[in-house]
């Protein structure tokens, strides 16, 4: 009987299991790889983009809700996802902090890394130098102690870094250079963590307010007191510097030539203040303008906006004053076209005015426009109503008028009121509600206050930043290893040149001129021996 013999039995092959660590380290390698970092650099910059599309709550709250009440199902996806408000948004700040802890993870191994490379030795001279790629041979005619002191102090004045010699190795000089390459390159990440960091320092401790200041009043700076003011999630209020300032003097200027382009388009704008950095301080006068703010501390004041406030007088229907108002007007065109709304909550009932205002009046087919925006020929023209100015108790703006209980007046013809006023003039209400005199026009200036602790940190880490871009895109890495051989040993005779020099290069990454590099040495070290013997 045939007995079948049998081989081993194949066992089956088992997986290693990673377990909870080897998972955690491999995602930990993963997250701090180049390759990651680059990833979510760009899905920052894309994550950004709905910030310029839509409009941002932080800067402009009422163009928000306008979005809304127009786009109402697109609107509320919107808002339910944050982009309106995409900087703080918590899918922007993981993508955020994700960002920098890759940064840090890429940084701090590679920096352990190059502070090994700087403290090691270049490495020894391959056996063959002729099989690199860049090399070059030449003779010359003296000894080979000179050529090698030679090439030493050549590669030393090009900041390579030279291997010490070795017994049975004294006809070989290694060096290398190019460290502030990757110096450049650490220099770059740690330079675009900085900006990250100092970015988000100023959201977290930095605050925006804007204010409409018309000449003559004074502002002091309290939270309270801004007409608009966003806060970082950890500013405290109380410490908002309390500054004041009074514009004495708003200077705007514009193109008068009628045949020009450029007609109407502002030419100076710059406004004469008195400030006071803090209370009890003295007063000083200083200049200020779009590209020349006032800072107080590490708040700063720019002047970006300016536009036309009038001064009107309104009296009850016994010629009692109800008071002197001093309202601004939001100019809604080139032409400086303005809307505002003066409120007189002393009258019973209360009053309101809404209209526009015009710098230099015009009757277009379609109505009063603006011709300039200078004043050449003011025009206030209102719409008289009465009721309650703010109902329900609600806040509002300053430069809007509710109507939602108030009724617009109407003359005894049973039209409705409407009012053209020139400065100086004075004009009945109707019904005999009392009078209102247009006493005065005078400008105002938009300021926008910042505080951003983290705006020089910024600059100084963009200006580092470009720097170490630039050396690491410039310098370049090198390895430069040089062979003597010994007289005879090329079968020179005597009046020959006899000394055998052999050089090549290796070079880190893409170098297309490395052998122009490796010719320059050897000429180098030629001029240097010439240089030598004739000494």
């Amino acid at each position: 009987m045939t007995q079948t013999k049998r081989g081993p039995a194949h066992e089956p092959i088992t997986q290693p299991r990673l377990g909870l660590v080897g998972w955690l380290r491999w995602m930990w390698r993963q997250l701090t790889s180049m390759r990651t970092a680059l990833m979510l650099l760009m899905l920052l910059a894309v994550a950004a983009v709905p910030g310029s599309i839509w409009p941002q709550r932080s800067v402009d709250p009422p163009r928000v809700n306008e979005f809304i009440r127009n786009n109402p199902t697109l609107g509320e996806w919107l808002d339910r996802f944050g982009f309106f408000d995409v900087y703080s948004s918590p899918w922007f700040a993981a993508i955020y902090l994700l960002l920098m802890v890759s940064l840090i993870g890429c940084i701090i191994p590679r920096a352990g890394v190059h502070w090994r490379a700087m403290r090691a030795l270049p490495p020894r001279a391959p056996r063959n130098l002729t099989r690199l790629e860049a090399h070059a041979t030449t003779e010359l005619s003296a000894d080979p102690e000179v050529v090698l002191a030679a090439t030493r102090a050549v590669l030393s004045r090009r900041r390579l870094r030279i291997r010490r010699p070795e017994e049975g190795r004294e006809r070989e000089v290694a060096s290398e250079g190019g460290y502030l390459k990757e110096t450049g390159n650490l220099v770059f990440h740690i330079s675009l963590l900085a900006v990250i960091v100092s970015v988000a320092v100023g959201h977290l401790w930095g605050w925006r307010a804007e204010v409409i200041l018309p000449e003559g009043e004074t502002f002091t700076s309290q939270a309270g007191r801004y007409d608009t003011l966003q806060t970082g999630p950890w500013v405290d209020e109380g410490s908002i510097d309390p500054f004041s300032l009074r514009i004495d003097r708003l200077d705007v200027e514009f193109e008068t030539d009628a045949g020009g382009a450029q007609f109407g388009a502002p030419r100076l704008f710059e406004a004469t203040a008195t400030t006071t950095a803090e209370p009890g301080a003295p007063e000083q006068e200083r200049v200020f303008g779009v590209n020349n703010p006032l800072h107080f501390g590490g708040t700063s004041v720019y002047l970006l906006g300016n536009g036309y406030a009038t001064v009107t007088s309104v009296t009850d229907g016994e010629g009692t004053s109800l008071g002197t108002f001093t309202t601004p007007f939001l100019p809604q065109d080139d032409n400086y076209a303005s809307t505002g709304a003066i409120k007189i909550p002393a009258a019973d009932p209360q009053l309101g005015f809404y209209g526009v205002f015009l710098p230099t009046l015009r009757f277009a087919d379609a109505g009063p426009v603006s011709d300039f925006p200078g004043l050449v020929d003011p025009a206030l023209l209102l719409g008289v109503y009465e009721g309650t100015l703010f109902p329900g108790g609600r806040p509002q703006s300053v430069y809007t008028l509710d109507t939602a209980q108030m009724e617009q007046l109407v003359t005894e013809e049973d039209e409705l009121s409407r009012l053209l006023l020139r400065p100086g003039d004075t004009m009945e209400l109707p019904g005999d509600r009392g009078t209102i005199v247009f006493e005065d026009v005078i400008r105002w200036g938009g300021l926008v206050v910042r505080h951003d602790p983290g705006r020089i940190p910024v600059l100084i880490s963009s200006i580092v930043l470009l720097g170490g871009l630039i050396t690491m895109l410039t310098v370049k890495r090198r390895r430069v290893f040089v062979r003597v051989t010994r007289p005879g040993e090329g079968g020179g005779g005597p009046g020959e040149r006899h000394t055998g020099l052999t050089i090549a290069g290796l070079a880190k990454g893409s170098d297309p001129n490395l052998q122009d590099y490796l010719d320059r040495i050897v000429e180098d070290i030629e001029t240097a021996v010439a240089t030598k013997d004739t000494a």
